[in-house]
C-alpha cells in the first residue's frame, strides 16, 4: 500500500496492461534514431516511465536537463513514412523501420528509426495501446491516476511515506494553497500511527478526505432512503424530478449494474455513493447530450440546408505572412471533422503546382502531397463529403495537372459529374455523397453542358474568385477591371455543385444563379449582409450555398465571430483551424452534436420557403420559443496549474456562463473568484437567461484564473448547442485553448430549461 506501489498498481489495473507485452517492452525502452534533417540524425533512448503516463528520452541539452512528455499530449502515432519530415530525410527503403509521434496543438512531430520492422511494431503497438487505453479509463480512474502520480512525485526522499513538509508540497502541486495550521490538522487527523509520516492505509484516508464532495453527500442524502443508499426506486426519483428524464425502472437498474462498484450492494440493485459519483462522471452524467455522440439529425436533406465544418487557408499552421504551409495542417482540421477545406494554388518549380499564401513568405508544399494527405484522412472522423475549395492562380499546364493528380490520387471518391441521369434542380444531400470529394472552383460553363441539354458557350478566362482577386493590387488591370486568368477545361469539367461566382446582389442571384453556383463573401461584406438584409440572405442560403472568409486584414489569422452568420443560414463560414480562439471554441461546439460529421441540420425556419425570420428585428413566428434556462455553477474539479514551473502558483478561479446566438439572446454573467484553489472550489451561484430563440444559441462554459492587476488567464471551456443541453446535476467536461480535453478537471453544475 505504499505511494509507489500504489500508483503502479493504479495504472497497470487501470489501463489494462498488467504483463502486456508491448507496455513491458515500453517500460524497458530502447534506442531508436530521431530524425530532424537529412543531417540531424542522432539516437536517442527512449522509455517508457513508471506512471504509465510519461515517456522520457535522453537529451544533450545544457545542464543533462531530462526531456519528458505526457502519453495524453500525443495525438497519434503513424507507422511508417507518414509525416513530411520522414519522406523528406529518409529513404523509401526503410520505410518499414519509421513511425512519427503527432502531437496535439503546434509542437513539432518526433520523427523515429527503429533497428527493425519488429521494434517498431512493439512501439506503435505499445503506444497506441496506452492512448486507447486512457482514454477508455473513466473520470474517477483518470483522477486516481493523477492524484497518485502527484502523490509520487510529492515524495522526494522516494521512501514510500509523506511528512508534513511533503504533504503541503503535494498540495500545492494538485492547486491547493492551505495556511500551515490547516495542514497540520489534516496531516494529524490521517497519521493514525502517530509516526510523522503517512503510509499505507493512512496515505487511502488523506487521499478519501481529500476528494469528499459535500455537493454529492447533499444530493445523494436526498435520495438515499432505502437502507441508507439508493434502491433502484430512489434512483429512479433522481432521474424523474432532477435530470427531468423519461426513463423507466429497468433503466435505472441498468445504470445501477453499469456503475455500481460494490457486489453486494449491486444484488440487491442499490447504488452507493461512490456509483453514484462514478454514474454522474460519466456520459450519462454529462451535460452533453450522449445521443447527440452519434448521427441523429436526417442526413438526407440537400447539401445546402447544412452548415459545414470548414477551414480557411487550411495549408497554414500559424500566421498569413511567414508561417509554415504544411499537409499536417490539413490532416489536424480533417480529423477535427472539417469537410471543407481551401487549396491555394500556384506554378511551381519542375511544372508542379504548389500551394501557399502568394505574395508572401509563407512556405510552400506541393499540391500533389496535400492531395495524398487529404485523401489518406478525409474519411476517418466523419464519413460524410469533403469540399476542396480551390484558389487557383495557376497557368494552364499545370491547371492541367492539378486535374490529373486530382483524378489520379482520389480515384472514384472524385465527383466527376452530377449524381443524377437528368440536370439537377437541387443539390444531393449528404447521406448520397458520402465518401465523395466535391471540388469548388470556377467553371468554364454551365452544368447543364455535361447533359448536352444547352450548348453553353464556353470560354477560355473568366474573372478571379473575390478572395483571389484580393489578394494583391496586381490583380486590377490598367482599366481598372479584375484580370482574368486562363482555365484548363480538365480542371473546369470538375467543378459540378460548387461554382465559384461573383456576387451581384440578392436579386440578380434570385434571377440568374443556378443552385450550384455560390459566392464567397469577406466577413465584413457578410456581416453588413446579416445586420441590413438578414432575411433576404437567409432565403439566398435556402437555395443556395455562401461561403464566408476572414478579411485580408487578419494577418494574425485571427478569427471572426462565426454566430451572425449561422443566424443567417451561411453555410461554409470558413475559420482559421490553427488560431486558439473563442470562435474556434464555438465552432467546435457548434459542430460537436451529429456524430462530430461536420454536418448540422439548420432549423427549418433557416429552411423552409417564406419563412419571414430575421434574428436582428425578431418578429413573431414559429421560431420563438421562449425558454428560461436555469444555471447554478456550484463546484469544479482538479483544475490545472496555469504556471508548473512555481510551485506555490495556484489559481483563484472564476467561471463565466456565455450565451451566443440571435443577438437579443446574447448574454454572460460570472461567478465572484475563489482565491488559492484550483483543486476543489465551490460557489453554488445560480444565474438565469431569457431566450428567444433557443434553436439558434449556443452555451459556453469559461473558466478563468482571476488577476486584479491584467487579463483573467484562460483555464478551461466547454461550448456546445443549447438544444444537445442535459437538464439536471451534470458535469461539464473542460477543454484546452486548442480543443483537447483536460484529463480530470470539470465543473459540476445544475441546469434547468423550462418553458416562461
Amino acid at each position: 500500500n505504499t505511494i509507489q506501489v500504489n500508483l503502479l498498481l493504479i495504472l497497470q489495473y487501470h489501463t489494462g496492461l498488467e504483463g502486456d507485452a508491448d507496455l513491458q517492452f515500453l517500460l524497458k525502452g530502447g534506442e531508436l534514431m530521431k530524425v530532424k534533417s537529412s543531417t540531424w540524425k542522432k539516437n536517442r533512448f527512449f522509455k517508457l516511465q513508471e506512471d504509465c503516463t510519461t515517456m522520457w528520452h535522453e537529451s544533450n541539452k545544457p545542464f543533462g536537463k531530462k526531456q519528458t512528455f505526457s502519453i495524453d499530449d500525443i495525438d497519434s502515432v503513424r507507422k511508417g513514412r507518414e509525416s513530411e519530415g520522414l519522406q523528406k530525410y529518409t529513404d523509401a527503403q526503410e520505410e518499414d523501420r519509421c513511425f512519427s509521434i503527432i502531437f496535439k496543438g503546434r509542437r513539432k512531430n518526433l520523427d523515429l528509426m527503429a533497428t527493425s520492422a519488429e521494434d517498431v511494431q512493439q512501439w506503435v503497438s505499445g503506444l497506441d495501446k496506452i492512448i486507447t487505453n486512457t482514454k477508455k479509463l473513466n473520470r474517477q480512474q483518470t483522477s486516481e491516476h493523477w492524484i497518485f502520480d502527484e502523490m509520487r512525485k510529492a515524495d522526494k526522499n522516494k521512501d514510500n511515506m509523506m511528512d508534513l513538509k511533503e504533504l503541503k508540497h503535494f498540495l500545492r502541486q494538485i492547486n491547493i494553497q492551505v495556511d500551515d495550521s490547516y495542514a497540520a490538522v489534516l496531516f494529524k487527523e490521517c497519521d493514525t500511527s502517530n509516526s510523522g509520516t503517512l503510509e499505507g492505509p493512512e496515505i487511502k484516508e488523506f487521499y478519501d478526505l481529500l476528494t469528499h464532495r459535500q455537493e454529492i453527500d447533499v444530493i445523494y442524502g436526498k435520495y438515499s432512503s432505502t437502507d441508507g443508499q439508493m434502491g433502484a426506486e430512489d434512483l429512479l426519483d433522481f432521474l424523474h424530478n432532477e435530470q427531468c428524464e423519461q426513463v423507466t425502472l429497468e433503466d435505472a437498474v441498468k445504470l445501477i449494474e453499469k456503475y455500481e462498484p460494490d457486489d453486494s450492494a449491486k444484488q440487491q440493485s442499490h447504488m452507493t455513493k461512490d456509483g453514484f459519483l462514478m454514474y454522474l462522471q460519466q456520459e450519462e452524467g454529462s451535460i452533453f447530450n450522449p445521443a447527440h455522440k452519434e448521427v441523429f439529425q436526417d442526413m438526407s436533406q440537400p447539401l445546402n440546408h447544412y452548415f459545414v465544418s470548414s477551414s480557411h487557408n487550411t495549408y497554414l499552421t500559424g500566421d498569413q505572412l511567414k508561417s509554415l504551409s504544411s499537409t499536417e495542417a490539413y490532416i489536424k482540421a480533417l480529423m477535427k471533422s472539417c469537410r471543407c477545406v481551401e487549396l491555394d494554388c500556384w506554378d511551381g518549380p519542375n511544372g508542379e503546382p504548389v500551394i501557399y499564401h502568394g505574395y508572401t513568405l509563407t512556405s510552400k508544399v506541393l499540391f500533389k502531397d496535400v492531395i495524398k494527405a487529404i485523401r489518406e484522412y478525409a474519411f476517418k472522423t466523419s464519413e460524410y463529403p469533403v469540399i476542396l475549395s480551390l484558389e487557383n492562380h495557376c497557368t494552364l499546364d499545370q491547371q492541367k495537372l492539378m486535374a490529373q493528380h486530382m483524378r489520379t490520387i482520389l480515384g472514384s471518391a472524385l465527383l466527376t459529374a452530377p449524381l443524377e441521369d437528368q440536370m439537377p434542380t437541387t443539390f444531393p444531400s449528404p447521406k448520397e455523397l458520402k465518401g465523395r470529394f466535391i471540388i469548388k472552383g470556377q467553371r468554364l460553363n454551365k452544368l447543364d453542358t455535361v447533359f448536352g441539354s444547352s450548348p453553353g458557350v464556353e470560354v477560355e478566362s473568366i474573372s478571379e474568385e473575390d478572395e483571389a482577386a484580393e489578394v494583391n493590387d496586381a490583380k486590377i488591370d490598367s482599366n481598372g477591371q479584375k484580370k482574368k486568368i486562363k482555365l484548363n477545361k480538365e480542371l473546369s469539367d470538375l467543378v459540378i455543385y460548387c461554382k465559384s461566382v461573383h456576387f451581384s446582389g440578392f436579386e440578380n442571384a434570385k434571377a440568374k444563379q443556378a443552385f450550384y453556383e455560390m459566392s464567397s463573401f469577406k466577413e465584413t461584406k457578410a456581416a453588413n449582409l446579416a445586420e441590413t438584409a438578414a432575411n433576404a440572405f437567409i432565403h439566398h442560403n435556402m437555395s443556395k450555398l455562401s461561403r464566408i472568409y476572414p478579411a485580408g486584414s487578419r494577418t494574425d489569422s485571427s478569427n471572426y465571430n462565426p454566430v451572425p452568420m449561422w443566424n443567417t443560414g451561411c453555410q461554409i463560414v470558413a475559420l482559421n483551424f490553427q488560431t486558439p480562439s473563442k470562435e474556434m471554441d464555438l465552432n467546435q461546439g457548434r459542430f460537436r452534436p451529429n456524430g462530430m460529421s461536420g454536418y448540422i441540420l439548420k432549423p427549418d425556419f433557416l429552411r423552409q420557403a417564406g419563412s419571414a425570420f430575421d434574428p436582428v428585428t425578431l418578429t413573431d413566428g414559429p421560431w420563438l420559443k421562449r425558454k428560461v434556462l436555469h444555471v447554478m455553477v456550484i463546484s469544479a474539479q482538479q483544475l490545472p496549474k496555469l504556471n508548473k514551473e512555481k510551485t506555490k502558483s495556484i489559481v483563484d478561479p472564476l467561471v463565466r456562463v456565455e450565451i451566443y446566438g440571435v443577438p437579443v439572446d446574447n448574454a454572460s454573467k460570472e461567478t465572484h473568484h475563489i482565491d488559492n484553489n484550483g483543486f476543489n472550489p465551490m460557489w453554488n451561484k445560480k444565474f438565469q437567461f431569457n431566450l428567444k430563440v433557443p434553436d439558434l444559441a449556443m452555451v459556453r462554459f469559461l473558466v478563468e484564473d482571476y488577476d486584479h492587476t491584467s487579463h483573467n488567464d484562460f483555464i478551461g471551456q466547454f461550448s456546445m448547442p443549447l438544444t444537445s443541453l442535459q437538464n439536471g446535476y451534470r458535469h461539464v467536461p473542460l477543454l484546452t485553448k486548442r480543443g483537447d480535453v483536460i484529463p480530470c478537471a470539470g465543473l459540476f453544475v445544475h441546469i434547468i430549461l423550462l418553458d416562461p
